[in-house]
Order: C-alpha cells, then structure tokens, then sequence
C-alpha cells in the first residue's frame, strides 16, 4: 500500500494536525518507509510461536486480597466539586 500527498492531506485533516504543505511529500515518502518495514515483518515465520506478554517470562506478583478503607463512598465522595445520590456529578460533553 502506497500512500500519496492526497492520503497524507486527509490524515491530517482527520486527525487535525496542521502540517505545512512543503512537508506532505516528506511525510508520505517517512509513511512508506515506515509501511515497507511492516511488510518485511509479515515475512517472519510465526508458525509454532506461543503468543507472550513479555521479552521475558516473568511470574506476576501476588499480595494478600484485603479489604482497605477504599469502600467508604462518603469519604471519596467529599473529593468531589459536586455529588448526588452518591455519584459524582460531572459535566455533559456531548450535546
């Protein structure tokens, strides 16, 4: 997949960065290179590998499951700029 100035343009614009436009060519050739070096991982043979989380396997720490003082909703809630009925009360952000 190669991506030209106009699919850079559209990015930006989706993505609301302002990139000046000497740059859109630089950046869809940076893109490409970058979309190249994908590709060349796609040629690894993966057959047989077990999915892992890490480089190296490392056991998780466990501690004890004990009850802290975090269930008293009164005191997390005195935090709070406004409450109701044992909620936090925020803002509406969409219309």
């Amino acid at each position: 997949m190669a991506i030209d100035a106009a699919t850079v343009r559209k990015v930006a614009r989706l993505a609301r960065i302002a990139e000046p436009e000497d740059r859109i060519e630089a950046l869809a050739s940076e893109l490409n290179g970058i979309l190249a070096w994908i590709e060349q991982l796609n040629e690894v043979d993966t057959d047989g590998v077990e999915p892992m989380t890490s480089a190296v396997e490392v056991a998780m720490p466990m501690r004890e499951d004990v009850v802290t003082d975090g269930g008293d909703a009164a005191r997390v809630l005195a935090n709070a700029p406004k409450a109701d009925k044992g909620f936090f009360v925020v803002p509406k952000v969409v219309e």
